[in-house]
């Protein structure tokens, strides 16, 4: 499912799917909370949750810890990203117009408050000195299960560079996974597969994966693209590693460009 979204979201929190959502069933709540200067967001639900901030400056409170943080723009910045157990409160002060992605979970465990900074969230390029450079893109996994095994969610990011791939060789889970989308400039666009569906991609679009669907993207040439991505585990089933369509894992073998076309001179 795609739901392209506004060309801006209204101050405040816009929820985009929820846990409840038995057609599309992410097994998330996931939503956008913007804020303008001096705005005040406060949260202590009995869930798991993970607060990304896309950009701005904010005063953060949680757990008797107090700090500010900030992030000029998510394509040239790392993130800072928020992660809480059940009823831990959670109070944000806008010190200048932000944004967050907040995404959250029932998780019966409990574990400590962690803030991961943007040190710990670096960029890694991925998919380097294969396919003639056709599918390098930059990733940042925040948390997954190596290193949160504690947690019901996986939280990542990742920049396809204008006219490239990403998410790419084909690849599918069995975990639902969403998909939310920034561009630059936010005139830009791409496209996202879902096995032999393909569907156009803009600033603010979100991608619900739920069917176990292969879904590679690929961006405009001109046009940088952000995605948030989100994973959750199933019950007995974490997300540990994807599978890959056989047929194009010869793709990712760097020895197998010479029989690509046209061939190297």
């Amino acid at each position: 499912m795609h739901i392209k979204g506004p060309k801006e979201f209204p101050y405040g929190y816009t929820a985009i799917t929820t846990m409840d959502d038995k057609v599309q069933n992410t097994l998330m709540n996931f939503g956008i909370l913007r804020m303008k200067e001096g705005d005040t967001f406060e949260n202590s639900d009995c869930l798991e949750r993970a607060y990304l901030l896309v950009s701005g400056k904010v005063k953060l409170e949680y757990e008797g810890e107090c700090c500010e943080i900030e992030r000029e723009n998510c394509f040239d910045f790392e993130p800072w990203v928020l992660h809480v157990s059940n009823n831990v409160s959670v109070k944000i002060t806008a010190l200048a117009e932000s944004e967050w992605c907040l995404q959250s979970t029932d998780n019966e465990k409990t574990f400590p408050s962690k803030l991961y900074t943007p040190e710990e969230c670096a960029s890694e390029n991925r998919g380097h000195g294969t396919m003639r450079e056709a599918s390098t893109r930059i990733v940042r996994t925040v948390f997954d299960y190596s290193n949160a095994p504690y947690s019901n969610l996986v939280v990542g990011e990742v920049i396809g560079f204008p006219g490239k791939w990403s998410s790419y060789p084909p690849h599918n889970h069995p975990q639902p996974e969403i998909y939310f989308y920034k561009f630059n400039p936010e005139n830009g666009y791409g496209f996202a597969e879902l096995d032999e569906d393909v569907i156009k991609t803009h600033n603010n679009s979100t991608v619900l994966i739920t069917k176990c669907e292969t879904h590679p993207q690929t961006t405009a040439p001109g046009y940088a693209m952000w995605y948030l991505w989100i994973i959750r585990h199933l019950d007995g089933n974490p997300y540990i590693t994807p599978y890959f369509i056989p047929e194009h894992r010869w793709v990712t073998d760097s020895a197998n460009e010479k029989i690509m076309w046209p061939p190297e001179k």
